[in-house]
């Protein structure tokens, strides 16, 4: 069956690496979208393995709709007994783009209207809607007028994986902090430490990939393909079994994060606990100034999300914070990459140090990098055993941990 993915902003290539190794065979690797080929088997094992989609989609129908006739004409052309039941509740989500239909709600509204008058003239009977948990999802995508029809067959957003109990009040969904995790490059073995952790999704994310989990087992009520017509249980249940079993109970790696408030710990805490993760992964109430590499570890890396400071009158607070973490990153973690997600590129600048990489992503509707600072060691040793200090060669152009080039963007 042909597939599409769907991702964020700049996970597209990752996401096309995931799905190839599930056993994918990529067609197209498109904006925020990457088509692929692949058994029903495979259909499963996506909606269970995968960190990086979004909607899991299966495209059934294609065609141009230059009008709202024609789009109310071609969607009745369908033998939409195929996909939905006289007794199964359904719903529509539309996103258009550069089309004549200005508006997503109506195109989903004319689309419901030619599927239901449809079920009325040959059966008397038709489907309900249900836009909060329908059995059959459908996905309708119209670019220029053109459309494609797909079921959806997560249902909802794979990000919403099921384990968060308790968010803070800028969350980092699921998909973008696991994004953020395997864009670092991070081999799941050496330390990774978040020092403002928040609700805790990057470093749970982490811990699902060093101990080898499926972020689908925690999904929350069926999965969207569960209502198909030609669902197979017994593969599916087969797919699970083999996914829990893959499980690692011996930690892989030291985890750990801190945040200055103690209730948004207890939340940390609640969601890795809720993903199985709370022998894995420590947690601690600190400030960011005193945040410290552990001292009997092996250098690792430090992902974080810091506030972007977007109410009028922050930028004073913001460039003094980025600071802060620019001077524990200097003085505490000689020896890791650093990489901070954030969506204001001048308060970064006060950080203090030279990005190697500047990588664009999208936090909601939040323009943002992924900064990487390389914290090479200078006179200041951080303490616990290191490997030999990088020669010249090694450290390239970027200088060391003093270096006070302002280059945060």
């Amino acid at each position: 069956m042909h597939l599409t993915a769907t991702t964020q902003f700049g996970l597209e290539e990752l996401l096309a690496d995931e799905l190839y190794h599930l056993g994918a065979d990529i067609t197209h690797i498109g904006s925020r979208a990457v088509e692929f080929i692949g058994d029903q088997r495979l259909l499963y094992e996506v909606a269970l393995w995968s960190r990086l989609s979004m909607r899991l989609l299966r495209p059934f129908a294609v065609f141009h709709a230059a009008d709202e006739k024609a789009l109310y004409r071609e969607v009745g052309r369908i033998d939409w007994q195929d996909f939905i039941g006289a007794d199964q509740t359904f719903a529509i989500t539309s996103v258009v783009n550069r089309s004549t239909f200005e508006h997503s709600l109506f195109v989903s509204q004319l689309t419901k209207d030619a599927i239901v008058d449809q079920f009325r003239a040959r059966t008397g009977e038709r489907p309900s809607v249900d836009t909060r948990t329908p059995d059959i999802r459908l996905h309708l995508r119209m670019s220029e007028n053109e459309v494609i029809l797909s079921l959806d067959a997560a249902g909802d957003s794979l990000h919403r994986r099921g384990y968060r109990q308790h968010t803070n009040e800028a969350p980092l969904n699921e998909v973008l902090a696991a994004g953020l995790v395997l864009l670092s490059g991070w081999d799941a073995k050496k330390p990774l430490i978040d020092p403002m952790c928040g609700s805790a999704t990057i470093l749970t994310e982490a811990g699902l990939i060093s101990q080898r989990i499926a972020p689908g087992l925690f999904h929350q009520g069926k999965f969207g393909f569960e209502n198909w017509y030609d669902f197979d249980p017994a593969l599916w249940n087969q797919v699970r079994e083999e996914a829990k079993a893959q499980r690692l109970e011996e930690p892989q790696a030291y985890l750990a994060g801190s945040d200055l408030d103690p209730k948004t710990i207890d939340m940390a805490a609640a969601n890795i606990t809720a993903a199985g993760l709370e022998d894995f992964i420590r947690l601690s109430v600190r400030d960011v100034k005193d945040a410290t590499a552990p001292a009997k570890e092996e250098p690792g890396i430090v992902i974080t999300n810091p506030p972007y400071g977007e109410r009028i009158g922050e930028e004073t607070e913001m460039a003094a914070l980025y600071k802060t973490i620019g001077d524990a990153l200097k003085a505490n973690f000689q020896g890791y990459d650093a990489f901070v997600l954030t969506g204001n590129l001048e308060a970064a600048k006060s950080i203090g140090l030279k990005a190697a990489r500047r990588m664009p992503l999208f936090n909601g509707p939040i323009d943002c990098r992924l900064l990487k600072y390389e914290l090479y060691r200078g006179s200041r040793r951080a303490p616990g055993p290191h490997p030999p200090a990088p020669s010249p060669a090694e450290r390239g152009s970027h200088g060391g941990t003093e270096d006070k080039s302002e280059d945060g963007q």
